[in-house]
């Protein structure tokens, strides 16, 4: 993702689905003038901003709470924005790209990171596997509840991705549409321009 965004040289990065800030501490390296990192939990940004402390890097990356269908940016706001196996779980995945779009800067970016299915003979069998039987088990043995397990398989089946994920983001508006699978498949980083 970082290497994706290196020649745009982002001054003003909005990282959705930010969890714990992983991504958003990975995009400082840019050295952009401001990093948002916006998230549904209030919970995972205590657990970021924990990070950010460590790291120093308060005065670069601000965290808060916002819902990524109705964000409160102003229109052109961000020259990039990234997210991180967050876009699978948008309600209304149209309203939350067309959202990103409004506060993209013409000329801006988006890199989205997300999980998709496999195609390749043995690694399409030992991931549905995995993650249709084996992860919901271990998360109840663990965390006595297989439930949050079992719907990571079920929102990574029920994603559009590749060509589909595509047009959808070219309804929103994003042009210079790019798709790659990587990690045997399983992750696919896309791109797109405002």
């Amino acid at each position: 993702m970082v290497k994706r965004l290196r020649d745009l040289q982002p001054k003003n990065i909005l990282d959705i689905a930010t969890g714990t800030a992983d991504v958003a501490l990975e995009l400082a390296v840019l050295e952009p003038k401001t990093i948002i990192g916006l998230d549904l939990s209030e919970k995972m940004l205590a657990i970021g901003r924990q990070k950010i402390q460590k790291k120093g890097l308060f005065a670069l990356i601000d965290l808060e709470k916002g819902d990524s269908e109705n964000l409160r940016f102003h229109d052109n706001s961000f020259d990039a924005i990234t997210v991180a196996f967050g876009v699978r779980n948008f309600e209304h995945l149209e309203k939350g790209l067309s959202e990103m779009y409004r506060v993209l800067k013409p000329g801006g970016k988006i890199v989205v990171l997300e999980f998709s299915r496999p195609h390749v003979f043995p690694v399409r069998q030992v991931y549905d596997f995995y993650f249709r039987y084996f992860c919901p088990w271990w998360g109840k043995r663990v965390s006595k509840d297989a439930s949050a397990y079992k719907y990571l398989y079920e929102s990574v089946v029920a994603f559009p991705e590749g060509k589909e994920f595509l047009n959808i983001a070219a309804r929103c508006g994003f042009g210079a549409l790019t798709s790659e699978r990587v990690t045997l498949g399983i992750v696919s980083l896309y791109t797109g321009i405002k």
